[in-house]
């Protein structure tokens, strides 16, 4: 018979403790918990069967006491390392204070969080956001408004061109202009306004911004793109970019969620090329890994557009994101993790360029951030045979795996990481 409603989700529970409490003698914990999440949370990802329980630095300790290096770092979220001390004490002392009043009041935290985010990007005015997939909903919705309100474009006719292999998020809007059907499809009817055209192709982005016309809004891009396998443009590329939309009258969008906050060697990946975007839009590192925050940060002639009521978010800005966020500014002002960076990033890929060609294709990236593609392994089965050997990585697009461990990361571990790659590779 089924059941429905709490008693019938209670009963289901009951029988499925009851069915692991008896397997507990031939199952570790870490299957357990990995039985409990396969069968009560949705499938939409296939995550490596690790269960971890403690992290610090650059470690992580799953449930049966294995002990992991993280080349992955969250994606970037984790720039500073696990439970960063100086960003565990900041929060700490927020939660003591406040922690949540949403935007109908100011606090103590906000105003100064916008003003020193404002003057580390260079820009002057900041929209606090949680997600890095709202601050490039909000890079849109900036867009296309000065669109309309600045440049006159006609109603509902801007355009923003986008480029093929991009991860901007996972919202209906954005996966609107992905050319990921695994991320797209299934997901229709699509936003329109969009146009796509292949990444580091200046002859295109020209010719498609010519085709706009005066209604071109915004270029958006990534100046790396990291789920497509931490791919870098051409040299020059950016600069590009700049100049094109100087020369029509748009504003380039910079994406630098994963690349932005040191992880490539500088504060913003866009500053290798000497350019300053309209907008960054920023993320995961911003929150410390220990909450999520997220930015769009520009001028005040493009941000001065909203108007109280056109845009918000309950939680976009709460004191302690901005406890926390403040604290990860004040450690990317001494420049010494930008630096770390790029000196470990030199290494890292020094070593990486001496895997065998037999076993690897290519290696991509900048800064300590690389993309590794193989010959004849999938990504996946690296990913497992690191794990096996004790080193955290993600797989993605078939045959490569990126790596982005925590700029905290110590010289020794970081070889002792590019050794156990070497022996999965089979080197």
């Amino acid at each position: 018979m089924l059941h429905t409603g709490v008693a019938g989700v209670s009963s289901l529970a009951g029988q499925h403790e009851v069915r692991l409490r008896d397997d507990l003698s031939t199952v570790s914990r870490t299957e357990e918990l990995t039985a409990l999440s396969d069968a009560y949370s949705a499938h939409n990802y296939h995550p490596m069967p690790i269960v971890i329980a403690e992290a610090e630095g650059a470690w992580v300790t799953d449930v049966d006491g294995r002990r992991y290096l993280d080349m992955l770092a969250a994606y970037s979220a984790l720039n500073f390392g696990h439970r960063h001390p100086r960003l565990i004490a900041a929060a700490r002392r927020q939660l003591d204070q406040v922690t949540l009043v949403s935007r109908a009041f100011d606090h103590d935290q906000f105003g100064p969080l916008c003003a020193e985010l404002a003057e580390l990007a260079g820009m002057e005015m900041v929209l606090p956001m949680n997600t890095g997939a709202e601050a490039v909903e909000t890079g849109i919705k900036t867009a296309r408004k000065w669109a309309y309100e600045v440049k006159a474009v006609p109603a509902g006719q801007a355009v923003i061109i986008a480029f093929e292999g991009n991860f901007h998020g996972r919202t209906t809007t954005i996966v609107s202009f992905s050319s990921d059907e695994e991320a797209r499809a299934s997901y229709g009817p699509y936003t329109p306004g969009f146009r796509l055209v292949p990444y580091g192709d200046l002859d295109a982005l020209a010719a498609a911004m010519r085709a706009a016309g005066g209604a071109c809004a915004a270029v958006l891009v990534e100046p790396i793109q990291g789920e497509a396998g931490v791919i870098v443009p051409p040299p020059g590329f950016l600069a590009g970019v700049r100049q094109l939309c100087t020369d029509h009258g748009a504003l380039m969008i910079a994406d630098e969620i994963q690349s932005g906050l040191g992880r490539t060697g500088s504060t913003f990946a866009c500053e290798h090329e000497a350019v300053r975007p309209d907008i960054y839009l920023l993320g995961k590192a911003l929150g410390g890994g220990i909450v999520p925050v997220s930015a769009v940060v520009s001028s005040r002639s493009v941000l001065g557009v909203f108007r109280p009521g056109q845009h918000g978010s309950t939680f976009g800005g709460n004191p302690l994101a901005c406890a926390v966020a403040r604290e990860v500014i004040a450690m990317l002002r001494t420049g010494e993790f930008q630096r770390r960076s790029a000196i470990l990033g030199a290494q890292m890929h020094g070593r990486l360029a001496e895997l065998p060609r037999t076993a690897v294709a290519e290696v991509r990236g900048r800064g300590l951030w690389a993309g590794v593609e193989f010959t004849r392994l999938s990504g996946r089965a690296v990913c497992e045979r690191l794990a096996g050997l004790g080193v955290l990585a993600k797989d993605t697009h078939g045959k490569s795996i990126r790596l982005a461990p925590p700029l905290v990361i110590t010289e020794g571990d970081l070889h002792w990481a590019i050794d156990r790659i070497e022996e999965a590779v089979g080197a």
